[in-house]
Order: C-alpha cells, then structure tokens, then sequence
C-alpha cells in the first residue's frame, strides 16, 4: 500500500442470481479518501470543494450487464430525530467495465452510456454532505444489475429503485460519515 493511502473495508449485500444463491465473492466497493464508517474529507462537503470522493470497485459479477449508484443520507435532518433520507447522487447504466469513478468527476467525463438522476437538491451531479446539526451517515451504494435500463430522463431515487427491481444481482454500501466543523 502506498503512503498516505487509506485501506477501505466493504459490506457486501446481495445475492447473485436470483434463485441460483450464489455469493457475489469479492465483489468490492472501496474509497481511497475515507474508511469503511470513517470521516469523508471536507473536500468531499459543502465546506471544503463539494467533489465526488473517488470510487473504486473489484469483482464485478459475472452477468453484469450495468452498474447504478445511489447516495444518500438517512439522517436528514437530525441523526437524533431523521426525518428523510437526503439523495445525494443517482447514476445508473454505468458500463459493467468501469472500474472506477475519479475524484470530482464531471458529467461530460462520466462513461458513455451512464444516465444521471435528480438528487434532493432537483439537479444532476453530486451534492456533498452538508448536514445541518449532528454527524451524519452517508451510504454509497453499487448495484450490480443484470440488464441495461431504457433512458430514464434524469430519474428520482424511487424511480431508479423501481426501475432496478427484479434486477440486482448484487449490492454493495460504502458508508462515510461527516460533521459540520464547529466555527
């Protein structure tokens, strides 16, 4: 590992094949800007550069005929009294040959084919966390889906998750966590 990087544990959830209940082994998602439950960099938030942490994964399974990632904040607005989960960012149709996502990545550089979607703030692209009060958990969330998705016209969270039923092979959550700092 090279100085100054940091080593990302991963939760994998899905299953592989519907009925087949075969595990999506090293299927991974990791983040060289922040651990598995630790802090995501104020670069990353409305208080630093408000730019898309990078995003790494391993392991695609086998079948994968596109990628979707989600988001979002189930804190919002208090973590001691959540009232919404907070979208952040929605892709979807990413190639299932993408490997990555770099940092502060721009929608003119996304992979052709990849379709955005609308995060809580009604626009296309990445909203940093930017919680009001208390620290907030922020789950980063790849899909493995076994078909391409028709043009969905920059859909909402509940579009994309409706349109994704009955097609995720596997499912991974990354989760950084972020605080406003005290001024």
């Amino acid at each position: 590992m090279k100085k100054g990087t940091v080593p990302i544990v991963f939760l994998l959830l899905g299953i592989l094949g519907a009925g087949e209940g075969a595990l999506a082994v090293g299927f991974s998602l990791t983040s060289p800007s922040f651990v598995h439950q630790g802090e995501i960099p104020s670069r990353s938030t409305c208080e630093g550069e408000n730019v898309s942490p990078r995003l790494d994964w391993t392991n695609v399974p086998e079948g994968t005929r596109s990628l979707a990632l989600i988001v979002d904040d189930p804190d919002a607005p208090d973590p001691k009294a959540p009232k919404m989960t907070w979208v952040h960012w929605v892709l979807y149709n990413l190639p299932p040959t993408t490997k990555s996502l770099p940092e502060g990545i721009k929608a003119s550089d996304l992979p052709k084919g990849t379709g955005e979607g609308l995060s809580d703030w009604k626009r296309t692209g990445y909203g940093g966390p930017c919680p009001p009060i208390g620290r907030h958990r922020y789950f980063f969330k790849l899909y493995a889906l076994d078909t391409v998705l028709p043009d969905l016209k920059n859909p909402t969270k509940a579009a994309l998750e409706k349109a994704m039923e009955g097609h995720v092979l596997a499912k991974l959550e990354l989760v950084g966590t972020y605080e406003k700092k005290k001024k």
